[in-house]
């Protein structure tokens, strides 16, 4: 899990790449939902609040993370996931990197997808 989620070595397989993003939404949904059932004044909510904001830095680490290796499995360069911070085409790039198939072989990046390199 921390190769998946925290490294940027390897590749990892268009299925693998969507499960993990829906994963990091779950949790980022659940923790903004805890938040909004107490007082944001309230210590619980200034709790859930500082919950929130750990998760969400965590969340745009995993997912860059995400992307460099996605982007590694159709071998291209990991530095084309900075266009994961312009809003519109985010959801594009997410859309297509779901849908592109990767090498089938070995290529730059690793010898084989869902692996480290």
């Amino acid at each position: 899990m921390t190769w998946l989620f925290f490294r940027f070595s390897g590749r990892v397989s268009r299925a693998a790449y969507f499960l993990a993003g829906m994963l990091i939404a779950v949790v980022q949904v659940f923790v903004l939902y805890r938040f909004t059932l107490v007082t944001p004044e309230s210590s619980q909510g200034q709790a859930w609040a500082m919950i929130f904001f750990i998760v969400f830095l965590a969340s745009i680490w995993s997912y860059l993370a995400l992307t460099v290796k996605r982007l590694h499995d159709i071998n291209k360069p990991g530095i084309i996931s900075i266009a994961l911070f312009i809003p519109v085409i985010s959801i594009a790039a997410y859309i297509a990197l779901c849908l592109f198939p990767g090498d089938p072989g070995p290529n730059q990046y690793g010898a084989r997808t869902n692996a480290p390199a």
